[in-house]
């Protein structure tokens, strides 16, 4: 087993595939046979495709030995979350009620990496049915934080989140509703990016809350992310919130210079509560991008006060229309913590959810506001240290406080508003990652993207690296 290789970041083996260094072949045979070593350790993959992987790696040779180079992501295995659908092939949602559910089509992005030359290697583990955080599945089992198996890897796109942090995937989508990409990416010490709504169909991936729903990278690296984020985005009239704006190249428009960048900082609901060593380093991080040029001014969202109202009523009223049919049927068939959310999703009348919907409208007015005064805002991703696997109270300053409240109180926003909102390694703290997010205006990854490079090439985890890699 080559480790060197597993290592690389997807435009580093990109580069190499394309000059012939490595083959499809060669890096395929060599991830399937640490995912089979590694998988008892992290529980990331639900199911792995080794037979279809290495047939399409023996494709993708052939194709790139011929002349026929598609790009980064040419012969290059990676593998996505259980609520994608593949065409043909078992997508559970991590659930016992769809174990057996077959897609006949390929969900948009599942296409448009397949068109990119990807190499599928199976299927991620997932909180059941997106909804949840801590990624400990009563059907198909825990995911383990390869930083500290005993840890919660954040949810609830947490085997991505494994499945990169530990290399038996190069890189992953995950799905997003109130953090779910980037907080297992926080957790994990990965790179995370909700794009703007809108700006990646959702069709073909089983939904939790409809007008909160997002799907996008978790990468190794800023560049990956920028490079998945060029082969995902763009219109798709299947799915009817996507919206049809132009996307750029955003791997090629990377350069990592904040000179002259108007930062954004929200102190009274972004820094408020936050474990004190957690909020030293984004603080730390935020003086580098000082030092490098860029100006930190203070601004204000008065309709924060409401935001994690407005999510639950939102999300919950939601997630539980989808699953009113099931929960009459089979309740009994639902993890514990799912079925009590869904129950609880019942109890709001219409008056709530419409009342939700207006502060909401206010709540993106804001940000809008605030976002013509600056370019991005800077925040913590979480408040506090993933807790142990089975906890349901975190540390901040000395208290034990709820854990699933205080995971969405920072990403939730940005669901709400659809603004993108990314989350990069900013240190460690206590041997585990700590994550910075940056939340930027609409259909502006590319400069989220570049403040992340940025914060990336400070090097924050130094020499720092999961205990479960290879």
């Amino acid at each position: 087993m080559d480790k060197d290789l597993l290592k690389k970041t997807v435009t580093e083996l990109s580069g190499l595939i394309k000059d012939k260094e490595v083959s499809p072949v060669e890096v395929t045979q060599n991830l399937l046979n640490y995912i089979d070593q590694s998988n008892k350790d992290t529980n990331s993959y639900i199911s792995v495709t080794a037979d279809s992987a290495m047939a399409r790696a023996k494709e993708a040779e052939q194709e790139i030995t011929s002349g026929n180079y598609k790009g980064v992501f040419h012969g290059v295995p990676i593998a996505l979350k259980d609520n994608i659908y593949f065409e043909n092939e078992v997508t559970t949602m991590a659930s016992k009620i769809h174990k057996d559910f077959v897609s006949k089509d390929d969900a948009t992005v599942t296409a448009r990496l397949r068109d990119a030359g990807a190499v599928f290697t199976g299927k991620l583990n997932m909180h059941e049915y997106a909804w949840g955080i801590d990624n400990d599945n009563p059907h198909f089992g825990a995911v383990h934080n390869p930083w500290n198996p005993e840890k919660v890897p954040g949810g609830s796109s947490g085997g991505s989140g494994a499945a990169v942090a530990s290399h038996s995937t190069y890189s992953s989508l995950g799905t997003d509703t109130a953090g779910s990409i980037r907080i297992p990416s926080s957790a994990c010490g990965i790179v995370g990016l909700k794009p703007t709504h809108g700006r990646v169909s959702k069709y073909g991936i089983f939904p939790l809350a409809w007008t909160l729903d997002h799907v996008g990278p978790m990468s190794k690296s800023v560049a990956d992310a920028a490079a998945m984020l060029t082969a995902i985005a763009g219109f798709d009239g299947r799915d009817p919130t996507c919206a049809n704006v132009p996307v750029n190249d955003y791997l090629s428009g990377l350069n990592g210079n904040v000179k002259g960048l108007k930062i954004g900082v929200n102190e009274e609901y972004f820094f408020k509560d936050v474990d004190g060593p957690v909020e030293k380093l984004i603080r730390d991080r935020i003086a580098d991008l000082e030092k490098q040029g860029a100006i930190v001014t203070t601004v204000s969202i008065p309709s924060l006060r409401n935001a994690e109202w407005v999510e639950l009523a939102t999300s919950l009223s939601e997630a539980s229309a989808i699953h009113h049919s099931d929960m009459q049927t089979r309740p009994d068939d639902f993890g514990a913590d799912i079925r009590f959310l869904f129950e609880l999703g019942e109890l709001f009348t219409a008056v709530d959810y419409l009342q939700a919907q207006q502060a909401r409208r206010q709540l993106k007015l804001e940000f809008t506001a605030a976002l013509q005064e600056v370019d991005v805002l800077i925040a913590p991703t979480l408040p506090f240290i993933s807790p142990n696997i089975g906890d349901d109270k975190v540390n901040i300053n000395g208290k034990q406080v709820d854990f699933i409240e205080n995971c969405i109180r920072f990403t939730g926003p940005s669901n709400l508003t659809g603004l993108p909102a990314m989350t990069v390694p900013a240190g460690v703290v206590g041997n585990m990652p700590v994550g910075l997010q940056i939340i930027g205006r609409a259909f502006d990854e590319a400069r989220v993207l570049n403040v992340g490079l940025a914060v990336e090439e400070m090097k924050p985890l130094g020499d720092h690296q999961p205990m479960l890699a290879p």
